[in-house]
């Protein structure tokens, strides 16, 4: 991702977006992410690549 001025991170302690610059340590934040919206969404994202690596799991071992 290139400059961190444009990174924005999802705080898992204050559930909160956080700049790139300041906030928590990295061990406790989720990003980078390109935008404070795709921050505040990296729940909902995470799921749904879970869910579908599920559906691929299950498909390439036969059971769909």
């Amino acid at each position: 991702m290139g400059d961190t001025a444009q990174q924005w991170y999802w705080c898992l302690e204050h559930s909160t977006v956080e700049p790139a610059r300041e906030g928590c340590p990295a061990d406790r934040r989720m990003g980078p992410y390109s935008s404070p919206e795709e921050a505040r969404n990296w729940k909902a994202r995470s799921e749904a690549r879970e869910e579908a690596w599920e559906e691929e799991d299950r498909r390439w071992e036969g059971e769909e």
